[in-house]
C-alpha cells in the first residue's frame, strides 16, 4: 500500500471517529428538522436513539469510510442523517475536516421527504 494511500485511509479513520463521537452524543451539534419535530417528542427520542445505534455503512453510502450519512425507517417512515462540516464561524466548508480545531460538525437529522 502507498504512503498516500495510508494518509488517505488514516484520514478517514479520523474524520469517521470525530463523525462517531457527534453521532453518539446528542445535544450542540445536532439540527432536527421542523418536520421531524413535528412528529412529535417520543418519536424524536426513538429517532435519536436508532441514530447514536446505527451502524449500516455500506460502500454505496459511504464511500470515503468517514461514516458521515445513514438512512433508516422508523414506524413505517424512511430517515436520513447526514454530517456536514463548516469553518469555526459557520460560514464556510471546513479547510480541513480531520481537523476539530478548524471544523464545527453539524448532524442534521431529518425525514427523507426533507431531503
Amino acid at each position: 500500500m502507498s504512503n498516500d494511500s495510508q494518509d488517505r485511509e488514516h484520514r478517514a479513520a479520523v474524520i469517521a471517529h470525530l463523525n462517531d463521537r457527534l453521532r453518539l452524543a446528542p445535544g450542540p451539534g445536532w439540527m432536527i428538522t421542523a418536520a421531524l419535530q413535528a412528529k412529535g417528542s417520543v418519536f424524536v427520542r426513538q429517532a435519536v436513539m436508532a441514530v447514536g445505534s446505527f451502524t449500516d455503512f455500506p460502500e454505496g453510502d459511504d464511500p470515503y469510510g468517514e461514516r458521515d450519512f445513514g438512512a433508516f425507517d422508523l414506524a413505517r417512515e424512511r430517515l436520513i442523517w447526514k454530517i456536514d462540516y463548516y469553518d469555526r464561524h459557520l460560514r464556510d466548508a471546513s479547510p480541513d475536516p480531520a481537523d476539530p480545531g478548524v471544523t464545527r460538525r453539524i448532524l442534521t437529522l431529518m425525514l427523507a421527504s426533507d431531503y
